[in-house]
């Protein structure tokens, strides 16, 4: 049975990490519910140049286009303010739920409960019905607030991701680094990849 992740993007940066992980779920054929909120919209324009609309409709056109992405109609792209989203719902929550990149404010408005919008209504529903939230925090310096909110989900259950550099893989090019934090997400979800050498005695 297909995996049912639901991938959501801020306005936080590090949208080529969450590209090559929605390229990645379709490639292992997951079922992917993506969301983007307004601002993530933005700094998928300054990071990546790729201009998106608010239409979910032409978000996907564009995604497939831009990305080469496969298994496209395992792709469910919803606005943010779409309230009838199955993923605003407990009664129909899929398996996990990966927020990449996460701001700072939309880790604190989960922290606090406030699901002002489809993309934090869907983290709620996660881990009120105990399913798997993964969050990849994107700032530094971290401030006490933020690692305070960082506790306080990771005591819920919550995987706390953040794209840290690494070196023992000898990564030779940003592509490599972006594949170490993919492959992490992924191991996280139970999803097997060799996008990385796995560390061994040898």
């Amino acid at each position: 049975m297909n995996k049912n992740i639901t991938l959501a993007v801020t306005g936080a940066s590090g949208i080529p990490i969450a590209f090559a992980l929605l390229q990645q779920l379709l490639k292992n054929n997951c079922v992917v519910h993506l969301v983007i909120s307004n601002s993530g919209i933005i700094t998928v324009k300054q990071e990546t140049g790729v201009s998106l609309s608010s239409n979910p409709n032409t978000i996907k056109d564009i995604l497939i286009k831009e990305l080469q992405l496969e298994n496209v109609n395992n792709l469910l792209v919803y606005s943010n303010n779409d309230w009838y989203a199955p993923i605003a719902s407990g009664s129909s929550v899929g398996e996990a739920m990966v927020i990449c990149p996460c701001s700072m404010a939309t880790l604190g408005k989960i922290a606090s409960g406030i699901s002002e919008d489809l993309l934090v209504r869907a983290a709620d529903v996660i881990i009120k019905e105990r399913k798997n939230l993964l969050l990849v925090p994107r700032e530094t310096p971290f401030s006490a607030i933020h690692l305070e909110n960082m506790l306080k989900l990771s005591r819920l259950g919550v995987s706390i991701i953040p794209p840290v550099l690494e070196f023992y893989t000898h990564p030779k090019t940003l592509v490599d680094m972006v594949d170490f934090i993919v492959s992490r997400i992924l191991d996280q979800l139970g999803i097997k990849n060799n996008l990385i050498s796995r560390w061994s005695s040898e």
